[in-house]
């Protein structure tokens, strides 16, 4: 491939109010919480507009649990199954790529294959997959599931499941249906496919995926996660890794832990993009922001917390946050890590933890004028904590509009972010390879 100048990543991830925890009470919020398509494909057309490399869609399946729990006064970001989602956006865009989040605990592999083939080639070779192994006892009991599984062990099954992923995709031939012979009756040359059997200690499939090998190859592989595992399955795997920090020091740490693990499974440091989560209120001017900033952090409801799988509405809010020991099962420990160690650092009350961390998720916040906001970006850039970043508007529609009306023409004007898409593809504009079939 060509070298090129190293370019900004730009993601959103769109949650249906905003990230924010009070972002359904802004002022600026006028939808219910019914479903509307509209406002999913508008979302996309802004970010393509602007010239985003990626439309991110998490799947937060079988919260039945956590909702039967909650109290009702939490605005739940409902949203479509991303695979129908993401085929009617594909009918409505024409370049950014669409990465569809799909948890590898509660599927299989030729299920997942089929649809992310569909995909590809509904979008013209723009499809993503966000891999996930989180297990939340919420959601496994939705499938009928009660046992526990070790942090390790799902990323060994995710690991598994992408490997034969994989496999159906290379079973067939690129040109496989290019040349249907019709004078000599020959749909399709045998020789071009490449039936698989796979017998793992996961997953079993014999035979052949019922559709044409993706245009991109593979779509391309997403992981999600800070953990040393989620690293070590980013550096082997990943294409892009979505991941959070909340300061230069930390993210440079991780980006230069993740990139030295690649070589040795053969892989190049720049065939991983990794995007920490970024959370903007941006104004014209840094007080504006702060303003604007302000008025989301005043809706915050603080007496509904939980934490750790602990009910701390019994506590005083004002008042440091206990001693407990974590006991949601493996998923979310990191978060619970983070949030602990940040707030016994820092003495914060269970308040200022909660206006801290989880107003933007973990993620960086980055609150002022469009230089104050560029400023921040371009250094965490060039400085190696990040090739670019999953935006998370705080706030929707506004807190997007907002972004792409002030921040991306600077980002532009300092040329670290393109003007134009570059490839056809989602794999040509990330720069990445095409990966050829594996015989």
């Amino acid at each position: 491939m060509t070298s090129k100048k190293r370019q900004l990543v730009l993601n959103v991830f769109l949650q249906r109010f905003g990230h924010h925890l009070a972002a359904w009470r802004h002022s600026s919020s006028k939808d219910n919480g019914r479903p509307n398509l509209d406002w999913w494909v508008r979302g996309a057309q802004l970010a393509e507009a602007a010239k985003f490399h990626t439309f991110f869609l998490a799947d937060f399946i079988g919260r039945s649990g956590e909702i039967t729990a909650d109290t009702g006064r939490t605005g739940i970001s409902y949203q479509f199954e991303p695979f129908t989602l993401l085929s009617a956006i594909a009918t409505a865009t024409k370049n950014i790529g669409l990465v569809a989040t799909v948890n590898t605990n509660y599927d299989h592999p030729y299920h997942v294959a089929r649809k992310f083939t569909s995909l590809d080639h509904l979008s013209n070779g723009r499809a993503g997959w966000n891999i996930v192994s989180s297990y939340s006892p919420h959601t496994a009991l939705n499938f009928g599931l009660d046992e526990q599984r070790a942090h390790e062990d799902r990323y060994a099954r995710a690991a598994e499941f992408v490997e034969l992923s994989k496999r159906l995709w290379d079973s067939w031939d690129d040109d496989a249906f290019d040349h249907p012979d019709r004078a000599a009756g020959q749909f399709y040359d045998p020789a071009k496919s490449h039936p698989l059997q796979f017998n793992g200690e996961h997953f079993a499939s014999d035979g052949l995926l019922d559709f044409p090998r993706p245009i991109q190859g593979y779509p391309v592989l997403v992981q999600a996660g800070n953990s040393d595992t989620g690293r070590e399955f980013a550096a082997r795997i990943a294409e892009m890794s979505y991941c959070s920090a909340q300061s230069l020091d930390v993210a440079q740490a991780f980006y230069k832990d993740v990139k030295s693990r690649m070589a040795k499974y053969g892989r190049a440091e720049d065939q991983l993009k990794i995007t920490p989560g970024l959370s903007v209120v941006v104004a014209e001017t840094d007080q504006e922001a702060q303003d604007k900033f302000g008025e989301l952090q005043s809706l915050v409801d603080v007496s509904n917390v939980h934490f750790g799988g602990f009910d701390l509405s019994g506590y005083d809010v004002d008042g440091p946050l206990p001693d407990l020991p974590y006991q949601s099962g493996e998923n979310g420990r990191g978060r619970f890590q983070q949030q602990l160690d940040l707030a016994r650092r820092e003495n914060l009350s269970i308040r200022q933890l909660v206006l801290r961390f989880r107003v933007a998720r973990g993620h960086l916040q980055a609150v002022g004028s469009v230089k104050t906001v560029a400023d921040t970006i371009e250094q965490w850039f060039v400085e190696r904590g990040a090739d670019g970043f999953n935006v998370v508007p705080p706030y929707l529609p506004q807190g997007f509009e907002d972004f792409t009306r002030l921040v991306v023409p600077e980002l532009q004007r300092r040329g670290i972010f393109r003007t134009e898409y570059e490839g056809e593809t989602f794999r040509e504009n990330l720069g990445l390879d095409r990966p050829e079939r594996k015989s």
